[in-house]
């Protein structure tokens, strides 16, 4: 490095190389995918309606939760992280670990919003091929995350009650 210049972190421990190879594998991924979808005759949608989006909206939340905060989703995100803390609601805290890709993976699956927009695009593709079936997915994540909501809502009801 030249003299006055600075890495992009104090550190230098930014995965730059590794977030720049998981941009280009998500956008090869949709081209892949309008490019398969356009030759097997897919129609796209004219219109999303409002409530089929606040449908796959509470889906991708839910979905990206289950994959980066599951203690039961642990398994799938052991090789590029490392628990820190166990939340509640049966959920985890972690931290990516390694160098360079494994460390830029680490950061995809530790991270909800970062990942909601790999499950979002998943969402949105198997609804444009079939629709009736990513509803069906969406609306099971979207029960699940009302089903959450219930469960804080029913331990904080219960907590107020016993003072």
């Amino acid at each position: 490095m030249a003299a006055g210049e600075r890495s992009y972190d104090d550190r230098d421990e930014v995965p730059l190389a590794g977030y720049a190879a998981l941009a280009a594998t998500f956008a090869a991924g949709a081209a892949l995918f309008a490019t398969t979808a356009r030759r097997c005759g897919v129609r796209l949608p004219d219109r999303v309606p409002p409530w089929d989006v606040a449908l796959l909206g509470a889906a991708t939340f839910k979905a990206s939760r289950l994959l980066t905060k599951d203690k039961v989703t642990s398994f799938l995100r052991a090789p590029f992280t490392r628990r820190t803390e166990e939340i509640p609601a049966g959920e985890v805290m972690e931290e990516p670990r390694g160098e360079g890709m494994r460390r830029a993976v680490g950061d995809l699956v530790s991270c909800p919003f970062c990942s909601s927009v790999w499950v979002a695009g998943a969402l949105v593709g198997g609804y444009a091929c079939a629709p009736r079936a990513a509803r069906l997915v969406s609306a099971g994540l979207g029960a699940v995350t009302l089903a959450d909501w219930l469960q804080y809502a029913w331990s904080f009801t219960e907590q107020r009650a016993e003072g």
